[in-house]
């Protein structure tokens, strides 16, 4: 017993076992300031330093957060490995895809239980043939903690593979080429590689790659196989723009998309032309974003020029006059057109409407449109994996709060749908014992805003019970009520879950997502405390008793409404947030931010710059109190970069006067924007996750 200590326990101010009870001191970071003049005005900002990662005191100060969170979550720890081991006991580890037939090939991947990577194999000609393995993740996870596969793309006489891997969790991307004929990793190799598209030649290989500092994609490349040039063919100039390539379906045409948030530019090159030049289909326009494609000797451009939703159009190819257009598919108010699927006899078309997405065959010989039906209230329906062109079946993947992830292929002369599988759920899962309903939140300003919630038959809607309520809100990415096994830990210790569709995805459409971003961002914010309060009046749950959650984008979301109305939430978990958003835009050198301008606004505009500022969570933190808060990020994170947490909890520290706990969980291993790559760590990371905030309502078993 250190001196101090018997001086505390022997003059009675503490008795013994409370002190030793107390919970440890949260660290402290040094307050240091970094000065600089925006706009004619002095910035300071005292935690700055925590962005220099090289610095020995930040890693210092990012241990000692983890060892805090540690402390205070000890206890927690036989409820989450119960509820990992509840979660795990879900899952069939051992598995097998649908296989995806291409060129003669049966393409699938498979799971064994206790190895954390899916392996990719193919069989020749049907299921009975040999297993060839292409490409298995877990060797190469016995050198590496983490394992990331980005473009992974096989030539058209299905001889050779183009993938890259990344194994930092940065999304730095090496390419490597794989004969399949002699199992051989080939040397030609490349860095930083963000696409890639083989030529008709099965030589030729392009690629795109992004900048070394601000990993914007920016560059193409020509690429013979077995020499050692790449040839650089185009180089993308503006900051707002990112570049990706791409290869039809009918393997004609390969197609280079320069785009930023509000424009969009195509470049197209004949597959079997690869020595010539990419031309430019119709030169960029700022607001105009248009999409091509090719089938049957037409371009189909999916444009939003004159059509806020997107309408289609066609035009002979190599004759891209905007004159000479005609209409396929015309433009609707209420139905965002969000992709287009061609093949020989039939095409398909990917639509938004009422936050929920469906899909619509069109049969080029009858002219008719059909929309494939699905049985659920609110669900998630995507297009699957058909890569054949002359294929007479449409593969789908379809899902719902309820209903698990399910493979399906729709017959187009028949009009049905075959489902293929409907991924197993152990353990004795009974559907009918859980229930999904959409509900319409009426915003401050009148707009009707989507809240799609799931719980169990038995729940009551007394104020008295948890609900987690989630959010994202922009990019355009709308959210869909996905299946999730582990949601169940959640809903059978009686806690219901919701997604707020607020303005900013594209949840209806693309005014949806364009009030909510630049100078209307604050609508997401909004958007999302309505909802929040209307689930409190129609006793949903109560304010003790709603727990929030956001990543990323939905990290700021969470930031901001906890600084608007702290009052409102009993819990916070922030995942790889983006909360320091002012600091970030101001920086042109970090990855993401001069291509994020048309989303957010770009601060060298004083209007702009005042209207970030007025929201930024980072800026806004003031003295009071504040709800529990979890925040979980990862040092290698290169879309959200690890500082924007730990910054956050250092300033917070500072200010907030309640009792509640403030934790940041950093993932020191490799790891990135995902978290950890192989699918028992995520597993783990979840369960702690649904631990800590199960147990802000009092749930610890």
């Amino acid at each position: 017993m250190s001196l101090p200590l018997v001086r505390l326990f022997f003059a009675g101010l503490v008795p013994m076992a409370e002190l030793l009870a107390q919970p440890p001191a949260p660290p402290v970071a040094p307050r240091i300031e970094h000065r600089e003049t925006r706009h004619g005005n002095p910035v300071v900002d005292e935690y700055y330093w925590l962005r220099d990662k090289s610095n020995p005191r930040v890693m210092q100060y990012l241990e000692a957060e983890n060892a805090y969170t540690g402390a205070l979550t000890g206890d927690l720890k036989p409820f989450e490995d119960a509820l990992y081991k509840e979660m795990l006991a879900r899952i069939k580890q051992t598995d097998l895809s649908v296989p995806v037939r291409d060129t003669g090939y049966l393409y699938y991947n498979r799971t064994e239980e206790g190895k954390q990577y899916p392996i990719f194999c193919r069989r020749k000609g049907n299921l009975d043939a040999p297993e060839e393995v292409l490409l298995d993740p877990n060797e190469l996870a016995r050198q590496h903690k983490f394992v990331g596969i980005g473009a992974a793309v096989v030539s058209d006489d299905q001889n050779l593979c183009a993938y890259a891997t990344d194994f930092t969790g940065y999304r730095q991307y090496s390419l490597y080429v794989k004969d399949f004929r002699s199992g051989r990793v080939l040397p030609d190799t490349y860095e930083r590689v963000t696409s890639a598209a083989w030529a008709g030649d099965n030589q030729t290989l392009f690629l795109t790659t992004e900048d070394e500092v601000t990993k914007r994609s920016d560059k193409l490349w020509r690429h013979v196989l077995g020499t050692t040039d790449f040839e650089l063919l185009y180089e993308e100039k503006d900051v707002l723009f990112n570049i990706g390539l791409h290869k039809t379906r009918d393997k004609k045409y390969l197609m280079l998309e320069s785009e930023s948030s509000d424009t969009s530019e195509v470049r197209y090159l004949r597959a079997d032309s690869p020595k010539s030049a990419f031309a430019v289909f119709l030169p960029r326009e700022k607001g105009h974003r248009y999409y091509l494609d090719h089938r049957e000797g037409l371009f189909y451009i999916r444009t939003n020029k004159g059509a806020t939703n997107f309408r289609v159009m066609t035009v002979a190819a190599g004759a891209a006059g905007s004159r000479s257009w005609k209409v396929f598919l015309a433009h609707n108010d209420d139905v965002l057109i969000s992709g287009l699927d061609l093949f020989r006899n039939f095409a398909v078309s990917v639509e938004k409407s009422q936050a929920l997405n469906r899909l619509r065959i069109h049969d080029f010989k009858t002219g008719a449109w059909t929309a494939i039906p699905f049985p659920d209230s609110i669900y998630a329906a995507f297009p699957g994996a058909t890569p054949d062109y002359e294929s007479k079946t449409y593969r789908y993947n379809y899902q719902s709060f309820i209903t698990p992830p399910s493979v399906f292929d729709y017959d187009v002369q028949t009009g049905k749908s075959a489902l293929l599988k409907e991924q197993e759920v152990l353990g004795g899962y009974d559907r009918s014992q859980y229930v999904c309903e959409r509900q319409w939140v009426t915003a401050r300003d009148g707009v009707k805003v989507p809240l799609s919630i799931v719980y169990k038959n038995d729940f009551r809607r007394d104020g008295k019970a948890p609900l987690l309520l989630y959010g994202y809100g922009a990019y355009r990415i709308g959210q869909q009520a996905t299946f999730s096994s582990a949601r169940f830990s959640l809903l059978d210790r009686g806690m219901a879950f919701a997604i707020a569709h607020v303005r900013g995805g594209d949840d209806l459409g693309e005014k949806w997502s364009q009030d909510g971003m630049l100078m209307k961002k604050k609508n997401s914010f909004l958007d999302f405390i309505d909802c929040a309060e209307y689930l409190i009046r129609e006793q949903w749950t109560s304010k003790d008793r709603l727990v929030i959650e956001g990543g990323s984008a939905g990290g700021l979301l969470m930031g901001a409404v906890v600084n608007l109305r702290p009052d409102l939430f009993r819990a916070v978990h922030a995942a790889v947030p983006f909360l320091d958003v002012m600091n970030d835009m101001m920086d042109p050198s970090l990855p993401g931010t001069t291509t994020d301008y048309p989303e957010w606004g770009d601060p060298s505009d004083k209007a702009a710059y005042d209207y970030i500022l007025s929201y930024s969570p980072y800026d806004n933190l003031k003295r009071g109190a504040y709800p529990a808060m979890l925040l979980t990020e990862s040092l290698n994170d290169s879309q959200v970069a690890y500082w924007e947490a730990a910054k956050y909890v250092a300033r917070l520290r500072t200010l907030k006067t309640d009792g509640r706990p403030l934790l940041l969980k950093m993932k020191l291993d490799p790891a990135g924007h995902g978290g950890a790559s192989g699918r028992y760590d995520r597993i783990h990371d979840q369960a702690f996750e649904y631990a800590w905030m199960l147990s802000q309502v009092g749930i610890t078993k």
